[in-house]
């Protein structure tokens, strides 16, 4: 199985510490935020994954060639211009998921964009500052089951961005964040009345189909959460797969990192 991890950010919410390092690299307990993120993907069957960079890029890189990239196929995918944003970066490194995609240890290379009617297998898209112990392999099985174009792991926790759910699980809208100040509301479908959808919070893990990245239409940086909702609007399986029993949490402030290391000393997650 083939994942990507987004780990392209400026992590300014992790300052002082980002201003030496890169997000990936800040540490829990003596282990990156990438060295874990790769070990819980291994665990779950991931071979291959491809990982996106810009803010101290070539230290990842360097890190990555002295973990001999953890005895798997890794590759690099560059955002020295710009950051890509989460639709952006996943477009610009479509190339991993082709079915011939070339061999090989941390590459840079570009590929063309994958082919409309390739039946590739399912690939995993992981933010980097995310730790959980959501069942991926459930998770897979949900997405294959309901033949999903894409399945998001969400939770019932408070959240000032959410995505809002209809009965059958389906993306039907959001709610809150910078797109939508003030907590308005944005819906997809018109067959559910907005007081009917159930809000929940997006928890950085994707599963998704690579007939999915030619539906990418969008140019430049851009959300992937908007693509969804376009898709979802056309009619096409965006599903949420809830983990509300799962530990999860955000690693993007200093004060989030100090709670993942005690809960990390106490068990309270895979370590």
């Amino acid at each position: 199985m083939k994942a990507m991890i987004l780990a392209a950010g400026l992590g300014t919410r992790l300052r002082p510490l980002t201003d030496t390092r890169p997000k990936a690299l800040v540490e829990i307990k003596g282990r990156t935020l990438l060295e874990i993120t790769l070990t819980r993907l291994r665990t779950f069957g991931v071979t291959e994954a491809i990982i996106n960079v810009h803010h101290f890029a070539e230290m990842v890189v360097h890190y990555l060639k002295t973990k001999n990239n953890f005895n798997m196929r890794l590759e690099i995918s560059r955002e020295d211009d710009q950051l890509l944003d989460t639709g952006g970066g996943l477009k610009k490194a479509a190339w991993f998921f082709l079915p011939s995609a070339a061999q090989g240890g941390v590459r840079t290379a570009m590929r063309p964009s994958l082919p409309a009617d390739s039946e590739s297998e399912p690939f995993l898209l992981h933010n980097v500052d995310v730790i959980s112990t959501i069942d991926l392999n459930a998770m897979l099985q949900f997405h294959k089951e309901n033949q999903a174009l894409a399945t998001l792991a969400v939770q019932s926790r408070e959240s000032g961005r959410q995505l809002l759910f209809n009965d059958q699980l389906q993306l039907s809208g959001r709610q809150g964040g910078t797109a939508n100040p003030g907590c308005a509301v944005q819906t997809v479908q018109s067959t559910a009345p907005s007081h009917s959808l159930r809000a929940l919070a997006f928890s950085g893990i994707h599963i998704i189909s690579p007939r999915l990245l030619p539906l990418l239409t969008e140019t430049g940086p851009f959300s992937i959460i908007d693509s969804y909702l376009r898709l979802s609007s056309q009619g096409q399986k965006i599903l949420a797969f809830r983990h509300d029993n799962s530990y999860w949490r955000d690693l993007g402030k200093l004060a989030d990192l100090a709670q993942a290391a005690l809960d990390l000393q106490r068990d309270v997650l895979l370590s």
